[in-house]
């Protein structure tokens, strides 16, 4: 991956934040390939989850308004975002308000994935099949581009669609049945009070001022795989 690529993909998200206030990663191209995704639970101005694969030394990116489903039968709105740096992966933590996607963020599940076909031939013809293997989702899935309407917004609407595997289950809602970190195993609201480590964009995690963890927060484990 040439860091040129790298760095223009990730043009937009570097044009929408400023960086001297909020904590996330910056963008810096990666350096090697790799095959993680991540999804982390955002409570912006409404509370979606965002959906996010590894490839091309960036993050490709959707917001799931009602996050992943297992059941088949569920059509979930993804809108297509920018591309985020690798490091977003690890990120968890708060965006102050104010600040664009202002709110806590949560890593809600992670893991790898593979691609059924070629990944590149599935996001531009908007029929993009992949394998999960994570924390809490596994199996296979697709996104489908939807047609544009005709307002002719830049709005880019896909839905996340589990296939019939083992894994899928009737009317299963896993964003239902699992409400904590599988990074912190803590809650949203012990992340938005504080009840985290500071995240550095410089990979540093800053130690939180004395009494700002909460006993209970100190005590509890990360959530089972």
């Amino acid at each position: 991956m040439a860091r040129g690529k790298s760095d223009d993909l990730l043009a937009e998200y570097k044009a929408k934040r400023d960086f001297a206030k909020t904590p996330e990663p910056k963008a810096v191209p990666a350096r090697k390939k790799g095959n993680s995704f991540v999804i982390q639970k955002h409570a912006a101005r409404r509370t979606h989850f965002d959906f996010r694969l590894e490839h091309d030394g960036v993050l490709k990116s959707w917001a799931v308004t009602k996050g992943p489903s297992l059941d088949p039968a569920q059509k979930r709105l993804a809108v297509r975002t920018e591309d985020h740096p690798l490091e977003y992966g690890g990120f968890e933590g708060v965006i102050p308000k104010g600040e664009y996607g202002g709110g806590p963020v949560m890593i809600w599940d992670r893991g790898t994935w593979e691609p059924i076909g070629d990944p590149d031939e599935g996001l531009a013809k908007g029929d993009f099949k992949f394998t999960l293997h994570g924390n809490r989702l596994n199996g296979d899935y697709v996104l489908v581009r939807m047609k544009k309407d005709k307002t002719g917004g830049k709005r880019e609407n896909w839905l996340l669609i589990k296939k019939r595997d083992e894994h899928a289950e009737e009317g299963g809602e896993p964003t239902e049945q699992h409400m904590t970190s599988v990074k912190s195993g803590l809650s949203m609201e012990e992340i938005e009070t504080g009840d985290v480590p500071v995240w550095s964009s410089n990979a540093q995690k800053k130690t939180p001022p004395s009494g700002s963890i909460s006993g209970a927060a100190r005590k509890r484990k990360p959530a089972a795989r």
